[in-house]
């Protein structure tokens, strides 16, 4: 029998006390822990941070009846027994008390449990007060969490956000004359900004994030996912009336892809065993929805083709709060991953995985169409439907549907945008559903739809003429590389009138080979 799932427990010992199932990750880190001193890991939110580094507290509080049974149990000299700063700054309470006054209010917290008072006013001094004064007991381990929350929580209120950019620097200050006094330093979070507007004073940290060795230290990969939950999975197999194998491809390609080095993929932890623990494919990673600040800045840059996306490496090493990008803010918070790394510092970003993909382009769509993301899920599908009816009708009072609620002044002042960036967007999600393809550039959009049935090759005009879409699918021969396959070939040339902000015609013509 599968034991408690830990959904939201973030705390290693409680886990472990209360006979929740753990996937041991102590071999990963314990390699980080004899490996160097000053780390900092970037993930994106719910993949395991907050757990790795409980259990770097327990590992360094000595805490070996809690390690019974995993890798690290005979590895650690359990006598090396250290003092433990963790800081977390998502419970420290700054949005209420003030981003220093909710420091101050921890520091002291913590210099109360280890009986340690404190004398000095400012969080700089407080906080190199405490780790001296700690250090009595033995060098002292630093755990940070969540390092950026207060300037993710604020990106919207770019002047907040830099006021508490300011202060973490106070803070963070203190951390480099103060090593005589550390053991051992992670720092993790979301996002990477600037070394030199957080970490001005501490330049010696070691970014983990893409390193090949820890590609694995958060998320469960392949190996895992079938070590501790085969079982489980060929019971929820033999509930649906499914083979193993298929189950396990589509819970792979639901819920796994996270890579930071191309090879290693990952699968979410908080997705899957929330998917383990109810048995079905929901998109349990988005339910808090997508900041409206990144859907602002795609819609800006009219950035919207995100998949097999070529970047450098520029990309990964930070971004600046004053000048977001979309791309480093995409990849920072999971939204795209390493697909593959290539020669000359050039990666492939893609979307990690169907959920993300699929919870994206609802949100974009319906940012776009000024409709409810919930909504967006239901119009993709009777898209699908009217093209396994072979109801050409249907299918184009849904491609007016798109564009209804869009307001008139709002359309007409970026008609092609908005015309080539949401039919690009449904159709590339209606590829969820059936073997659809959707190619862009400036000038034109054609697509490409197959059921079992039929193949629906479509062009779009925007201003021009039906006829005139319908004659460049002939005059191109989309179909030619289709004419030994037996099924009906149907070519839909679809024009849409920027000033009705409709479909203005459309023409279809059948090819039986």
């Amino acid at each position: 029998m599968l034991q408690k799932l830990p959904i939201g427990i973030q705390t290693f010992s409680e886990i472990i006390e209360d006979d929740y199932l753990y996937i041991d990750k102590t071999k990963p880190i314990y390699q980080l822990l004899t490996s160097g001193k000053y780390f900092f890991l970037s993930r994106p939110r719910r993949s395991g941070k907050s757990l790795t580094l409980s259990t770097i507290k327990s590992v360094y509080m000595g805490q070996r009846e809690l390690f019974t049974g995993l890798w690290i149990e005979n590895q650690w000299d359990w006598n090396k027994v250290h003092p433990v700063i963790h800081i977390s700054f998502s419970g420290i309470g700054y949005q209420t008390q003030g981003l220093e006054g909710a420091i101050e209010a921890e520091l002291r917290l913590i210099a109360e449990e280890f009986n340690v008072l404190l004398t000095q006013i400012g969080i700089d001094r407080l906080f190199a007060e405490l780790i001296r004064k700690l250090s009595a007991k033995g060098k002292v381990v630093l755990l940070i969490d969540e390092y950026d929350k207060p300037i993710i929580d604020y990106l919207d209120d770019v002047k907040q956000a830099i006021a508490h950019r300011k202060i973490l620097k106070i803070f963070y200050s203190v951390i480099k004359d103060s090593d005589p006094y550390i053991e051992f330093l992670l720092i993790t979070g979301v996002s990477k900004f600037s070394k030199v507007s957080v970490f001005s004073d501490l330049n010696n940290l070691t970014d983990i994030t893409l390193h090949r060795r820890y590609a694995a230290l958060t998320g469960y990969t392949q190996d895992e996912i079938e070590s501790y939950f085969g079982a489980t999975i060929a019971d929820l197999a033999s509930e649906r009336g499914q083979d193993y194998t298929d189950l396990i491809d589509n819970i792979r390609l639901q819920y796994n892809g996270y890579s930071w080095d191309g090879l290693i993929s990952v699968y979410n932890p908080f997705s899957f065993m929330s998917f383990i623990d109810s048995g079905e494919f929901r998109n349990f990673w988005f339910e808090t929805g997508t900041p409206s600040f990144l859907l602002t800045l795609l819609k800006e840059e009219w950035l919207y083709e995100l998949n097999n996306m070529t970047v450098g490496e520029e990309t990964f090493s930070s971004y600046d709060i004053e000048r977001l990008q979309a791309i480093p803010i995409l990849f920072q918070t999971g939204y795209l991953t390493i697909k593959e790394k290539h020669n000359f510092g050039l990666y492939t970003l893609d979307y990690p995985n169907a959920e993300v993909k699929e919870s994206l382009l609802s949100y974009i769509i319906a940012d776009l169409r000024k409709g409810q993301a919930a909504l967006t899920r239901p119009m993709v599908f009777q898209l699908y439907e009217a093209f396994y009816a072979n109801d050409m009708e249907r299918l184009i009072d849904l491609i007016k549907g798109i564009f209804a609620n869009i307001p008139s002044h709002i359309f007409i002042k970026e008609a092609e945008a908005y015309y080539h960036s949401l039919i690009y967007l449904v159709f590339f999600y209606l590829g969820q559903y059936a073997q659809s393809e959707v190619n862009t550039n400036r000038g034109r959009l054609d697509c490409l739809v197959q059921t079992p049935t039929h193949i629906y090759i479509l062009e779009f005009k925007l201003d021009k003429s039906a006829d005139e879409a319908l004659q460049q699918i002939k005059d191109k021969g989309y179909a030619d590389k289709y004419t030994a396959d037996p099924r009906p070939k149907v070519l839909l040339g679809i024009n849409f009138s920027s000033k009705q902000k409709t479909v203005e015609g459309w023409k279809m013509m059948e090819m039986t080979r």
